[in-house]
């Protein structure tokens, strides 16, 4: 039997990283929030490549149309902040 369609998403909130526009942000960080165990191998050679190493590293990277590209094919596993660029 089913769940019932009418309840609607059971479980904590669904979460999916926003990444600035690159006018806002020149700079972003990029938190890894969740594993990539149980995902796809593609998944985790992303967060490699973006220099993510372990759960909770962060790293300051440009925001440009790569690394956009691929914070959105793991955006479920960061979280993306804008950097304040100080002069």
């Amino acid at each position: 039997m089913g769940r019932n369609p009418v309840v609607g998403r059971q479980g904590p909130p669904h979460h999916a990283a926003v990444v600035p526009a690159e006018k806002d942000a020149a700079r972003i960080r990029v938190t890894q929030i969740r594993s990539g165990i149980g995902h796809a191998a593609t998944m985790r050679r992303t967060l490699a490549a973006l220099g993510l190493q372990h759960h909770q590293m962060s790293v300051e990277l440009p925001n440009n149309a790569s690394v956009r590209g691929m914070i959105a094919k793991v955006r479920h596993l960061v979280d993306v902040t804008s950097i304040k660029e100080e002069k």
